[in-house]
């Protein structure tokens, strides 16, 4: 299958860091090294993370991204080659395989040596000084990629990459249980739809979304209990204390980057209640409103941040995709549609999620 390879193939470039500007170049092919495989990608899903770091706008991260980065962290595609050393590896030529946003470990970090590889102090992350899924072939660990189970469409597996196991991680951190209120922030996004579905449906959480009116459907569609627009709702705590009794939520998902979700976010708890922070706000961070001392020992609070899983829980998410349990709500565009794809989503209009062709 390698001689039938390409010397050159599409990728889809940020060509002009600190705005909204994409274009298609044409990239010689890479060949994998001791312990990576290579990969011929069909899809990627677009992240908000993908549009903050293509914009400069996470003060979080050491340095602007570069010119001519390609990114991109939620690919499926085929492995095509192995490379040295790879021949006992769990994976082969013709596999199905996923990138997540970390592309590589340490595995010898106090994050990784707990099992929290999405943590790696070390790791390389994809899309970010290290070439993204925005491509038509990268290169990967062989023991880091992602199995895609048989009978799951690729551009549906893609988003559950990140959004999907970014949700499915943060509600296991929630401490939410069976039968338990949550509210999801963001609820009708990328992350936000199938937050609702794993917490609805796969938990069995009494749900209340929050997000615009103009994404109520696709909430209460996606399993929603109940749905409140952030532009028609004057009082958001009183609402919600409302539909659970006069209590709050045992748990409340920030699932946003919007800084005034963080600002009102613990108002929303009860009782040894807990907000999971996964949405990282761009730009200046406003802090969680009312997190003092006092109230947090009172009411026995606790605020939690989540990254996006790890791996074994990828595996997990991806097999909740395969038994019908999750589905994104998802449109396919062609590669050369992500500028526009990235300016719907500048703009607040995009629902759900958006994934590449990249043939």
């Amino acid at each position: 299958m390698a001689s039938e390879l390409p010397k050159k193939y599409k990728a889809v470039v940020y060509d002009k860091p600190g705005s909204i500007s994409t274009k298609i170049e044409e990239l010689d092919m890479p060949e994998p090294t001791a312990g990576q495989v290579l990969i011929n990608l069909t899809h990627s899903g677009v992240c908000h993370s993908d549009m903050g770091v293509m914009m400069n706008n996470w003060s979080i991260l050491p340095a602007p991204t570069q010119a001519g980065q390609v990114g991109g962290h939620e690919g499926v595609g085929k492995i095509v080659k192995m490379g040295p050393g790879t021949e006992n590896s769990a994976v082969k030529v013709g596999d199905r395989v996923g990138i997540k946003w970390m592309a590589a470990i340490c595995e010898s970090c106090e994050a990784c040596r707990a099992g929290a590889d999405a943590n790696c102090f070390n790791g390389k992350i994809s899309g970010y000084y290290t070439p993204g899924t925005f491509q038509q072939y990268v290169l990967s660990p062989a023991n880091y990629v992602t199995p895609i189970p048989d009978g799951l469409d690729s551009a549906a597996a893609a988003p559950m990459l990140c959004a999907g196991v970014t949700v499915y991680s943060a509600l296991r951190k929630s401490g939410a249980e069976s039968g338990n209120w949550v509210v999801i922030m963001g609820a009708g996004g990328g992350l936000g739809h199938l937050g609702v579905q794993f917490s609805a449906r796969g938990i069995g959480h009494r749900v209340i979304g929050i997000d615009h009116s103009s994404k109520k459907d696709v909430v209460l569609e996606s399993g929603a209990e109940h749905f409140l627009p952030i532009d028609g709702t004057d009082d958001m705590t009183a609402a919600v204390k409302e539909l659970t009794g006069g209590v709050g939520a045992h748990a409340v998902l920030v699932l946003t980057a919007n800084n005034n979700a963080y600002a009102s976010a613990l108002d929303l708890l009860r009782f040894g209640g807990r907000v999971v922070c996964v949405g990282i706000p761009e730009n200046e961070p406003v802090p969680i409103k009312n997190a003092y001392p006092g109230l947090m020992v009172a009411k026995a609070l606790s605020i939690v941040g989540s990254a996006v899983g790890d791996r074994k829980e990828a595996i997990e998410t991806l097999d909740f995709a395969a038994r019908g349990v999750v589905k994104t709500h998802y449109r396919v565009e062609k590669k050369e549609k992500l500028t526009e794809v990235f300016n719907e989503m500048f703009e607040g209009k995009m629902k759900g999620r958006v994934v590449l062709d990249l043939s």
